[in-house]
C-alpha cells in the first residue's frame, strides 16, 4: 500500500498565528494555511482588511486580533496576554512589513540616522523579539513547533539598480540592513531552539507582483519589464508561490528541515 504523503501537509488540531496576515502575501498565507485545515489566527494593523477577511473566511477556523507593532513594549505584552488566554500556537508566521511614512526616502541619497534607527526599531527589532518569545513559549510548554520569519533576497545580496533605470523607485539602504539581520536571526533561532524540537526558517522572496511599499499603487511598468529581463524565468513571482512555500514548512512535511533560507526568486541570486 502506498504511503499518503498528503497528509504529511496536514494542520488540522494545529494552531497558527501570523502577524501580518492582512497583507499582500500575509492574506494569501492565511488561506493556504486554512485550506490545510488549521485553526488561524491573524495579527494585523489594518482594521478594513481583517473585517473584509472575517467575511472572506466565515465559515472556516479564522479569528482577526487588532495588533499595532508600532509600540513594541504594548505589542509584546498583548501577545503575551493572548497566549496566556488562548494558548501558544503550533505555528508562527511574521509576514509585516512594518515601515515608517517616510520609507520611500530610505534610498543612499536621502536616507537620515533618525529614519534608519525608526525603521530598525520597528521592524527588524519587532520581528526578532516576538519571534524569540513565541520559540520561548513553545520551549516552555513543549510545543513542537515551526516559526517562519520572512526575509528578502535583498537580504542576501545587493540590489541591482539596472531595475530602477526610468522609474520613480530606488534602491533601499534600510531593507537591506533589516533583511539581512532577519536571515541571520532565524539562523541563530534554529541553532539554539533546535535541541527543543522548534523549527525556525526564513523566507526570502524575489520581487512579487503587487504595490509598491511607500508609495501605494502598481509597481511602474518600466520597473516590472526591467525586473523581468534580469530574472532567469521572466517574471515576478506571486503571493500563491509564496503561500504554498509557507504551508510547506509549517507542516511535518518539512519536519526536518530548520535554519534554512528558502529562496523563492525564479533564480534571481543564481545569477
Amino acid at each position: 500500500m502506498i504511503k499518503n504523503y498528503l497528509n504529511k501537509f496536514s494542520l488540522k488540531k494545529k494552531k497558527a498565528y501570523i502577524i501580518g496576515g492582512c497583507g499582500l502575501l500575509g492574506s494569501e498565507i492565511t488561506e493556504a494555511l486554512l485550506s490545510a485545515s488549521s485553526q488561524v489566527y491573524v495579527f494585523d494593523n489594518d482594521k478594513k482588511k481583517g473585517n473584509l477577511l472575517k467575511k472572506k473566511f466565515i465559515n472556516n477556523k479564522f479569528t482577526f486580533i487588532h495588533f499595532d507593532l508600532e509600540n513594541l513594549y504594548q505589542a509584546d505584552k498583548k501577545m503575551r496576554n493572548f497566549i496566556k488566554k488562548n494558548g501558544c500556537p503550533d505555528i508562527f508566521i511574521n509576514c509585516s512589513y512594518p515601515a515608517t511614512k517616510e520609507w520611500k526616502l530610505s534610498s543612499f541619497k536621502k536616507n537620515s540616522l533618525n529614519l534608519l534607527r525608526k525603521n530598525i526599531d520597528l521592524h527588524l527589532n519587532s520581528y526578532t523579539w516576538l519571534s524569540f518569545k513565541i520559540c520561548e513559549a513553545m520551549r516552555q510548554k513543549k510545543i513542537p513547533g515551526s516559526v517562519i520569519m520572512f526575509g528578502s533576497i535583498y537580504g542576501l545580496v545587493g540590489q541591482n539598480m539596472s531595475i530602477y533605470k526610468n522609474t520613480k523607485i530606488s534602491e533601499n539602504m534600510n531593507y537591506s540592513i533589516i533583511k539581512g539581520g532577519i536571515i541571520n536571526f532565524s539562523r541563530q533561532l534554529a541553532s539554539y531552539y533546535g535541541n527543543y524540537n522548534i523549527r525556525v526558517n526564513s523566507i526570502c522572496p524575489g520581487g512579487i507582483v503587487g504595490h509598491t511599499k511607500g508609495l501605494g499603487k502598481k509597481q511602474d511598468k518600466t520597473f516590472l519589464n526591467n525586473y523581468k529581463k534580469n530574472c532567469p524565468m521572466k517574471r515576478l513571482g506571486s503571493p500563491e508561490d509564496v503561500a504554498s512555500s509557507a504551508l510547506f514548512l509549517a507542516s511535518d512535511a518539512s519536519s526536518y528541515i530548520t535554519g534554512t533560507t528558502f529562496i523563492i526568486d525564479g533564480g534571481w541570486t543564481a545569477i
